[in-house]
């Protein structure tokens, strides 16, 4: 499957890029499974994903959790989590 992967805030600043395309493996299969899969393309996704379960996530521009499939997904946004005052 490939996805357009969009980042913001500060995950778009540690990963280095503000979107990029990636073919995502077979076995990423859910929200979690990619998060964990992006975890691995280096130190700089590492670090913007180390605290992954804060991690906001919306397919095709709606909200969804993390045990979500990614099927259908033809974009997948990720936000660090939202604070307020």
């Amino acid at each position: 499957m490939t996805v357009k992967l969009v980042y913001f805030a500060w995950v778009r600043e540690q990963i280095g890029k503000p979107e990029e395309v990636l073919s995502l493996p077979d076995s990423v299969i859910t929200v979690s499974d990619l998060l964990k899969h992006l975890t691995s393309l280096g130190e700089n996704y590492a670090q913007a994903l180390r605290f992954a379960d804060v991690i906001r996530v919306a397919i095709n521009q709606e909200h969804v959790e993390h045990d979500t499939p990614l099927n259908g997904a033809n974009e997948i946004a990720l936000f660090p989590p939202m604070t307020g005052g």
